[in-house]
């Protein structure tokens, strides 16, 4: 059965950040499965949208044109305007589900009052807000506070993996109100991927936000330097300026949507260094799905099986993410191996059908109760 879905996400769109990417291609698939698709979102972004749902903008707030993750001072006043375009949109277009991505995007649909909500949890605020103030005690307890009193709101939570929910379970949802559904990806979306007897090169894509952590990628990389002077880092990033806030690093690509796929056709190695555990980095299943071997630590390593289809090191273990990037910058062979392996990884794990007919059945679910209720 299809459906009339509004989705709201509290964001900027397009961008080439993960949570965006995700929210486009969650709302691609159930799109071009048949459902009526309406994307509640920003008034900003960078670049036009192009896809083939409707995209709904809040009114542009003057002087905020932020394409980066976490708090700020018109983030607020963006989130109420968004508020506004979502009520005016659910009057409009009476849809059977509200389908909020992400902590603001519950918020503001909580705020909105329309049922049924299906929340799409993208991480844990006591895990990520303390990136965003490092050092300061009463972030991770106010990040804390939020997971206990919103999520169970929702009258379903979908979340990308087990650990996020039991840790929500264990903040007051209850189990049978919780999914787990991993993210799809689709090899189609690549070139074939080819590969090069000369070293390859190392390559980082996505926000520089603080949650990264970065300085692990940088620190590993003067060890890498060390044996190998002319080891590259490059960067796929919207954000600006990357060379100047990763050190040594080299942007190979603009804004656009296209520009990590574009990075992911040369012979490289993606790192991803974050070790916040609750959230999905989705540029670790695009380089998958793209056929290119990917090192990750060990609690944000998502889909990777460690030496099938990836390599997973030790959080925060700059020697040993140094050792691994030189082994892979070596050896073809091996690259080659676990970049055919991740690929059928996602091929076969990760399939946008997959993830459509999960969605679906929480659909099903959270409108059969409401059509139960008495009038």
């Amino acid at each position: 059965m299809t459906r009339r879905i509004v989705m709201v996400a509290a964001c900027p769109y397009p961008v080439p950040q993960g949570s965006q990417v995700l929210i486009r291609d969650t709302a691609q698939a159930l799109h071009e499965a048949g459902h009526d698709i309406r994307l509640v979102v920003y008034g900003h972004g960078a670049g036009e949208a192009g896809d083939g749902f409707a995209v709904h903008r809040s009114w542009k707030l003057p002087g905020y044109r932020a394409t980066s993750s976490g708090p700020s001072l018109l983030k607020p006043v963006a989130d109420a305007l968004l508020v506004s375009m979502l009520r005016r949109t659910v009057r409009d277009q009476r849809p059977e589900v509200i389908h909020a991505h992400n902590y603001e995007g519950l918020l503001v649909a909580l705020a909105s009052r329309a049922r049924p909500l299906v929340y799409h949890a993208h991480n844990a605020m006591a895990d990520e807000l303390p990136w965003y103030f490092p050092g300061q005690a009463w972030a991770r307890r106010f990040g804390a506070w939020l997971d206990r009193t919103f999520p169970r709101r929702a009258d379903h939570v979908l979340v990308p993996h087990p650990a996020l929910a039991e840790y929500l379970v264990s903040n007051g949802c209850e189990a049978g109100q919780v999914s787990v559904i991993p993210p799809s990806a689709d090899p189609g979306d690549f070139a074939q991927p080819a590969y090069d007897e000369a070293p390859a090169e190392v390559l980082y894509t996505g926000n520089l936000d603080a949650y990264q952590n970065l300085g692990l990628l940088e620190e590993a990389m003067r060890a890498v330097r060390d044996a190998e002077p002319d080891a590259r880092l490059l960067v796929a990033t919207a954000a600006p300026n990357p060379g100047g806030r990763l050190h040594a690093a080299e942007a190979v690509s603009s804004a656009g949507m296209t520009a990590p796929r574009e990075a992911l056709a040369r012979d490289v190695i993606v790192v991803c260094p974050r070790v916040s555990w609750s959230g999905y980095p989705i540029k670790i299943l695009n380089a998958m799905a793209a056929g290119r071997p990917v090192i990750a630590c060990r609690s944000a390593a998502g889909p990777i099986t460690d030496g099938i289809d990836g390599v997973i090191v030790p959080d925060n273990d700059a020697r040993a993410l140094a050792e691994a990037i030189l082994r892979l910058r070596r050896d073809r062979s091996l690259r080659e191996y676990l970049g055919t392996a991740a690929r059928e990884t996602i091929r076969t794990q990760h399939r946008r059908a997959l993830l459509v007919r999960r969605i679906e059945t929480v659909y099903e679910m959270v409108c059969g109760r409401a059509e139960s209720l008495p009038e």
